[in-house]
């Protein structure tokens, strides 16, 4: 590891595109506290404070706390993830564009364009549920200034605008930098929240809430838990894959063995995305809507930390990760695709059988995936019911960090290993000089 560190100062191109990400990361994290025009900051903070099990304390987690102070980032790289996942799930189900996904470079192009449409279209519309919900006094009696259509309209388009700049940023990041540029700017607005957490722990153990021992006991317990999560999400199932020996006119393709990896968590940070949402949908109505009965439903069936919430949640994240694995991989497809290249699974004859041997792995797999994912998710849960812990810890946010930290330690490694250097985990010593 260390080695690894010491190599990255040998590469000016690696050095170059780390720099150029920080500096990016900078600008986001400047432009997070600057307040919408017109917007009274301390309302919408004492709104916040009181609405962390909602919807909107979801969305201020994603948004790296923007928008509990409604910034020009408020709105984040949400509208972005959602039209994503919009067009995903389209394009599984709309045969013009699942052909524009299969015509390679130039269909992804046209459907990240259509994304980037969809995501302005989004940011509109929620900026002005947004800016109408400040004039009414849903987020505090003062929020606004000087209520109107001219202030509805300059919330729109700061907000719009600020969503555009922030998708501008991470596709910058992407190409000149290190790592997914929108990954990287979710993963900066968790991380902030981190030395916040820290200060809140030992809060509790000067105000002696918490005893030195059990915060040691806590600090231990988060990191076995992480290491936990980096076991599972470099878990892979990897399906052996035999290619006979072909000829093609005069020339002789050898056979040889490789592989077709199945990761143990292949929907990733999507079904408790989707499940939080639906099961927070019924908690932010009823902060809103004066209507008993959905008030007393939620008091008795969908308190935060209750059996029937845990309950269902898991349900939902279990439910979301067969739907969204069934969508992202079609065992039909890809033992079609193994049959086409000349290859096959040993012991498993072509075509249908492969897509059904594939098919029960795949489901065995997600299983194992969906109960971990739960798990983790519902972790925070159980430390604020049980442990009395005052800071998030776990879930998605957990989720998102693990998996961009690996992402873009592999990235970098890639760079080190191309130029023959020796990477973060790499058990060899390979050394080498800048242009070899």
């Amino acid at each position: 590891m260390t080695g690894g560190v010491q190599n990255i100062g040998r590469i000016p191109e690696l050095q170059r595109r780390i720099l150029f990400t920080f500096g990016m990361l900078i600008v986001y994290r400047i432009g997070a506290h600057i307040v919408t025009p017109g917007v009274n900051p301390e309302v919408i903070k004492a709104f916040f404070a009181q609405m962390g099990g909602t919807v909107f304390g979801i969305f201020n987690l994603f948004s790296g706390g923007a928008m509990e102070q409604l910034s020009i980032f408020a709105l984040g790289i949400m509208p972005y993830i959602s039209a994503s996942i919009i067009f995903q799930l389209l394009t599984a189900a709309v045969p013009a564009l699942e052909r524009l996904k299969q015509e390679g470079e130039q269909g992804r192009k046209k459907i990240t364009q259509y994304t980037r449409y969809a995501t302005v279209v989004l940011a509109l519309f929620q900026s002005l549920l947004i800016s109408t919900a400040l004039e009414s006094g849903q987020f505090g009696a003062g929020a606004v200034m000087e209520p109107g259509w001219g202030f509805r309209l300059l919330c729109m388009l700061t907000l719009t605008t600020g969503t555009a700049f922030i998708m501008w940023l991470g596709e910058q990041v992407t190409e000149r930098g290190i790592g997914n540029g929108i990954s990287l700017v979710i993963f900066s607005g968790i991380v902030i929240a981190i030395p916040g957490a820290l200060g809140q722990l030992g809060e509790l153990v000067r105000t002696e809430q918490f005893t030195l021992l059990r915060a040691l006991f806590l600090i231990g317990f988060m990191i076995v838990v992480t290491g936990f999560v980096v076991f599972f999400e470099r878990g892979q199932r990897r399906i052996p894959i035999q290619h006979a020996r072909r000829v093609v006119g005069k020339k002789v393709t050898q056979g040889g063995m490789s592989y077709f990896p199945l990761r143990v968590n292949t929907a990733g940070v999507i079904p408790p995305i989707f499940a939080s949402s639906i099961l927070m949908l019924p908690l932010t109505i009823g902060s809103f809507v004066d209507a008993p009965e959905l008030q007393a439903f939620i008091d008795e069936w969908l308190y935060f930390g209750g059996f029937a919430y845990n309950f269902v949640y898991v349900a939902l994240i279990i439910f979301f990760a067969y739907f969204y694995t069934a969508i992202m991989i079609d065992p039909v497809e890809v033992a079609d695709n193994i049959k086409k290249f000349g290859g096959y699974i040993p012991g498993i004859r072509p075509g249908k059988k492969t897509a059904e041997y594939i098919d029960r792995i795949l489901s065995r797999l997600t299983l194992v995936g969906g109960i971990y994912v739960a798990a983790v998710c519902v972790l925070p849960v159980l430390l604020a019911t049980w442990a009395n812990v005052t800071f998030f810890f776990g879930g998605t946010a957990l989720l998102i960090v693990v998996g961009v930290a690996l992402d873009t330690i592999g990235q970098v490694e890639s760079h080190l290993v191309s130029r023959q250097y020796e990477g973060f985990t790499s058990g060899t010593r390979q050394r080498g000089r800048l242009g070899r």
